[in-house]
């Protein structure tokens, strides 16, 4: 089992920002954004830069600095800023409403807001309901009387800066969970814990190179997304690609296009879109993209098949967490096992267990523990969920998964997902999967529904390719191919034709607003 050798006194910042000049790469391009490059050097300063201009203000250790933003230098100077002065940087999701805010800065504590101005529509409806937030920071336009002006305090601010004296243990920055099954929790990540996901998965597990320029459509504001398209990046000392706007796919094709990523990482989302757009479009090129990462739901073995056809480029399928704050289980290149979530990343534990504790078998579903040094330290505010979730060692992961002969893992489902139809488990994973070889279907989200006798039977809400129109004759065609490529008992006794499905920031289908849609819809 490899492990990352760490001292005990450790700043993030130093490791991923300031080494960088004394290996060589003052000059080099750490991130490309629209019409900016920004170098090593000027990362540095960006950084320093904003960490003084929060001391300026009073920050002290540990205090909390929130950042809506998106993807952009900025947003990155803010991060690194807050954690090299020893402050808690907290990224927020960029597509909330005024409510999910209120809740996210008066549970933070926040004392700093740093904001971009597109973004204070959602802020002024409850500014007088923000119990601890003490300055507001405008990038990008102008805000109210008294709101401060990100351009002039990075000018005035210098740009030298060293950093706390922080340890390996202390608290760098938050991330709220993405809400799969309920309001988000603040996850309280440490100084080390980059440091471990970027070695034990970027670097050693998938081949990061120093030359890899990466590009990410996950955003910076949640787990995957941060690793992907930042610490990542910068733990091998390559380049960034970041894109503000939304990674819609013809902006998608157009980013690379025009930087020539090496690396790509997506959700199985993006890539059926991507593969819907380049099926219309006949396009079969990724430019120099030599590697594609996926996470967030499982990605079925026909999208895999598909894109790897189209492009010639396998796609590592893998899992992570919010709490464990990356990928801990992945395919390898040369060494996917299509459908799988693929093998434990060396450096980390796995066991599935029943519900009494016992460790299960070859091929028996259960819950998923997992032991690693990059497990968050627990929830800020929720005990009684800290608890449930942090086991000593172990995290309960609250997903179903089996094991193969091979040592591959198999996604089942949410713990909260199974369902019993006809006295047999059925998990919505695999029906899903099923349903995405279909040639109308672009994706689904399958949940149990009572029936007019109270017994649970599959719901298949269904997002068609254009062009295919919704009908009887399609429900009953789809409900036919489920039961001739699966058990029988599996096929969905209803089938609902939708626009989009609701899904978190990650990507991932909110199967309790497909309950709540089913409940409300009877």
């Amino acid at each position: 089992m490899c492990t990352v050798e760490l001292p005990e006194r450790l700043n993030a910042a130093a490791v991923f920002i300031d080494r960088h000049l004394d290996q060589g790469r003052a000059d080099k391009a750490a991130i490309l954004c629209g019409d900016e490059t920004v170098t090593y050097r000027g990362l540095c300063e960006g950084v320093n830069r904003f960490g003084n201009a929060l001391l300026g203000l009073g920050i002290r250790m540990e205090e909390r600095v929130a950042i809506i933003m998106p993807d952009c230098p900025e947003c990155v100077y803010a991060f690194f800023g807050a954690i090299k002065i020893g402050a808690v940087a907290i990224p927020m999701n960029t597509l909330l409403m005024p409510a999910d805010y209120e809740y996210l800065l008066n549970d933070s504590r926040a004392q700093v807001l740093l904001i971009h101005s597109s973004m204070l529509g959602h802020i002024e409806p409850i500014r007088s309901k923000l119990r601890y937030l003490k300055n507001v920071i405008i990038a990008g336009g102008e805000g109210e009387d008294g709101d401060l002006s990100l351009t002039e305090l990075m000018n005035l601010a210098s740009d030298e800066l060293d950093p706390a004296d922080t340890s390996r243990d202390d608290s760098a920055f938050w991330l709220y969970s993405s809400g799969t099954t309920g309001f988000p929790k603040g996850t309280i990540h440490l100084q080390h814990d980059m440091i471990v996901e970027a070695d034990l998965y970027g670097e050693r597990t998938i081949g990061l190179l120093e030359s890899d320029v990466s590009f990410s459509v996950a955003k910076l504001f949640f787990a995957y997304g941060l690793g992907n398209g930042l610490y990542f990046s910068l733990w091998v000392g390559g380049t960034t690609v970041l894109l503000p706007d939304r990674p819609t796919p013809p902006t998608v094709y157009e980013v690379i296009d025009r930087y020539q990523p090496t690396v790509f990482y997506g959700v199985p989302t993006s890539y059926a879109a991507l593969l819907h757009l380049a099926e219309k479009e006949r396009r079969t090129e990724l430019g120099k993209v030599r590697m594609c990462v996926s996470a967030g739901e499982p990605l079925p073995k026909p999208l895999y098949d598909r894109w790897l056809d189209r492009y010639g480029v396998e796609i590592l399928d893998g899992i992570g967490s919010t709490e464990i704050l990356h990928i801990f289980i992945s395919n390898r290149p040369g060494r996917v096992k299509p459908g799988s979530t693929g093998e434990i990343v060396p450096g980390y534990e796995a066991k599935i267990i029943d519900d009494d504790g016992k460790e299960l078998g070859v091929d028996e579903v259960g819950t998923l523990l997992i032991k690693g040094d990059s497990i968050a330290d627990g929830y800020w505010n929720k005990h009684e969920q800290t608890k449930d979730t942090f086991r000593g060692e172990w995290i309960n992961t609250h997903d179903k998964f089996r094991l193969d002969a091979d040592g591959y893992f198999w996604y089942a489902g949410r713990t909260d997902d199974m369902m019993k139809v006809s006295g047999l488990a059925v998990w919505p994973a695999d029906v899903e999967s099923i349903l995405a070889s279909h040639p109308a279907v672009l994706e689904s989200g399958v949940v149990g529904v009572p029936d007019k006798e109270g017994l649970i039977k599959p719901r298949a809400y269904v997002v068609l390719k254009d062009k295919q129109a919704a009908s009887e004759e399609l429900v009953k065609e789809l409900q036919t191919f489920v039961k001739t490529n699966t058990q029988p008992h599996k096929y969905p006794r209803t089938v609902i034709f939708v626009d989009e499905l609701p899904k978190t920031a990650t990507g991932k289908i909110q199967r309790y607003k497909l309950r709540q849609m089913a409940q409300a819809e009877g």
